[in-house]
This record gives C-alpha cells, sequence and structure tokens, in this order.
C-alpha cells in the first residue's frame, strides 16, 4: 500500500500530537482519485426494521462513529443501495453533510442486488443501473458518487450491456469512476476487455474479500489487478471480528448472532483458522497492540491493497483502523502469520 500523508510524504499515517495518530492518503489504483487509506464501511448504520440487517445502527448511534472517522482523517465512505433497504445510504448522505463539504470527502456505492419487487428491480441491465443510480443519489442527497461499483457479477445480462451503461452513467457526470467487487477473476477480466474494446470506462478497483482466513484472491484477482493498475479495497478485512480475539471468545455485538451471511464464512479448515488466530494474539501480545492492528496491518501492508474497508460500532474499532495503518509486521511475523493457512473454496460470491 502506497501512501502520502499531510506532512510526510510516504507515510501510512500522520499525527495530530506525540499519541494520536490519523489516517493517511492514497491513490485509487493508477487513478488520480485521493482516498483515506482507510475506508469506512457504512453498512452496520441503517434502520434496523428496513431489510436483512438486524443488528444496523440508527442515525443517532451512528453519528459518533462517522464524526469519530472524519476526525481521525477518514475521508472515504462505502456503502451500497441494499444495505437497510436503502436507509444506509440515507445516513451516510445526511452525516456527511454534516461534517463537510461533498468535495471534501469521497462516497462510494454499489448497485446489483434487488432492491423492488418486479421486473429489473435487480442486476445489472441497462434499467436497472439507471434507476438504481438515480435513486442512489436521491437518497445520499449529492448529485454525484466518487465510485459506482458493481456489487456483483450478474450473469443473466451481457456484459456490453451492463459496461456501457456504466460508462454512460460517468459520462452524465453521476459517477467519477466505477468499480466491481467479489466475482472470479476471468468474469472481471472479461468485463475489462470489453470495455477496452468499445472505449468506454473501465473499473478502476476491485472490492473482494480478503483477510487473513480468506486469501484466496492472491492467486488471480490480486496479480491482476496489479498487473492492471486497479485498486483493491479489501471488505471483511478482519474476518467478521474472528481475527479480532481468540478463537474460541464469543463476539460481543449481536451482530455475531443476526448476520445471517456472515455464519456462512471461515467455517473451513477450523484448525489451521485456530492456528492463524493464535499467531495473531501472541504477535499483538508481543508489540502491546490489539489483534484488530496486527490483523489489519497484514492486510494493509499487501503490495495489491490499496485501502481495507472496516467496520465500527465501537469507538476502539476506528482507533484500531487507523494506527495499524502505521505498523510495519516484520518478514518473520509475516510468516508466523500466514504459514497455518490452507487452500479453502473461495467464499462470499
Amino acid at each position: 500500500m502506497t501512501s502520502t500523508s499531510n506532512t510526510t510524504p510516504g507515510s501510512a499515517g500522520t499525527t495530530t500530537n506525540d499519541t494520536t495518530p490519523t489516517a493517511g492518503t492514497v491513490r485509487l489504483g493508477r487513478t488520480g482519485l485521493e482516498i483515506s487509506n482507510v475506508v469506512l464501511g457504512m453498512m452496520s448504520y441503517g434502520d434496523p426494521d428496513r431489510g436483512s440487517h438486524a443488528w444496523s445502527v440508527d442515525i443517532d448511534a451512528a453519528r459518533p462513529f462517522v464524526r469519530r472517522a472524519f476526525d481521525a482523517g477518514i475521508t472515504t465512505f462505502d456503502t451500497a443501495n441494499v444495505y437497510s433497504d436503502g436507509s444506509s445510504e440515507e445516513i451516510t448522505g445526511t452525516l456527511l453533510k454534516e461534517l463537510a463539504p461533498r468535495e471534501d470527502v469521497q462516497v462510494f456505492t454499489k448497485v446489483f442486488n434487488r432492491m423492488r419487487p418486479g421486473k429489473n428491480g435487480a442486476g445489472l441491465s441497462r434499467v436497472a443501473i439507471m434507476h438504481e443510480i438515480d435513486a442512489s443519489l436521491t437518497r445520499l442527497g449529492t448529485d454525484y458518487v466518487d465510485l459506482y461499483q458493481i456489487h456483483r457479477f450478474d450473469p443473466l445480462t451481457p456484459v456490453e450491456e451492463t459496461m456501457e451503461a456504466l460508462h454512460d452513467v460517468v459520462k452524465a457526470g453521476k459517477a467519477r469512476y466505477i468499480g466491481a467487487s467479489s466475482m472470479w477473476a476471468w468474469q472481471f477480466a472479461q468485463m475489462q476487455h470489453t470495455a477496452e474494446l468499445h472505449g468506454w470506462t473501465r473499473f478502476v478497483s476491485m472490492q473482494d474479500q480478503y483477510n487473513l482466513l480468506e486469501r484466496e484472491e492472491e492467486r488471480e484477482m490480486h496479480p491482476f489487478c496489479a498487473a492492471t493498475g486497479v485498486g483493491v479495497i479489501p471488505w471483511s478485512p478482519l474476518a467478521r471480528g474472528k481475527v479480532t480475539r481468540p478463537w474460541d471468545a464469543e463476539g460481543s455485538g449481536s451482530r455475531s448472532t443476526t448476520d445471517e451471511f456472515g455464519k456462512t464464512l471461515y467455517r473451513q479448515d477450523e484448525d489451521a483458522n485456530r492456528a492463524i488466530v493464535g499467531a495473531v494474539e501472541s504477535i499483538a501480545s508481543e508489540r502491546g497492540v490489539s489483534m484488530a492492528q496486527i490483523a489489519l496491518a497484514w492486510v494493509a501492508g499487501k503490495d495489491a491493497v490499496t485501502a481495507p474497508i472496516i467496520g465500527a460500532t465501537k469507538e476502539h474499532h476506528i482507533d484500531d483502523a487507523v494506527a495499524a495503518s502505521a505498523i510495519e509486521l516484520t518478514e518473520d511475523e509475516v510468516t508466523r502469520l500466514e504459514s497455518a493457512y490452507t487452500p479453502r473454496v473461495p467464499s462470499g460470491f
């Protein structure tokens, strides 16, 4: 991860005083877009009575976390139309307006999942994309998003239709850049090649699942992104909290028991996972920092990674994420963290 700061070029972060770290700045892939080297994921914030995220927190509970993130130098915020049935976008737009002028923050959102019943209410058809970008902008209360991402690959829509529609969204000024999320590397390559053939806008980012317990993207996706200048902004860099506490410890939040999607993840090779988490715990103890900081420092330290996307429902989540950007792991520590990993079937898409 290459980053700059307001005071020391090349550093991972800055400090407002001797003890308070702040996030640094990175370019998203080979673009000119500057984002913070930690991205705040907004999926945790939404109306718990809307959609399938019963564990999400409302706007009043979200406000102090978003404020704390912004004060710590995090200026980049990632949401999606489907999060809490659009209410995450509403909260994101409202809170960011309270914090700063529009040009001082970077807003990312996504399209693909079903947002309304009936025909064309989901997917990546031209009809769906054109409808959903306008709906997202309305909820966000802005004229444009900095990054418009496809949430998944749509096997039912021709790639040419999707890429031309996304190109038109950019040319209409409704999105500055486009990105993609979890899919097979061959699918991503097909979409990029299609855009190149027609002179359409290419994806500048890949938001995929990447953490110490799920490293399958190292095989094809990350090398492809690195070779073609695509920035990687991983989701779930802390493996839904699995690497932030001893393996047998229970999560303290309601999400650990109510997140049905999360329950499908990190179920392969428990012995290897236990050993990996044990290595995180040992290194954190030796350094006198939290396990989260070590796990995030490992993700952020990978050359393909631009910035991890973190969630925050406790104040220390943000503090850990920003502090992790200043940690440089030794070769020995990286080896200890990686040595127990075993190949597994990719999950999450």
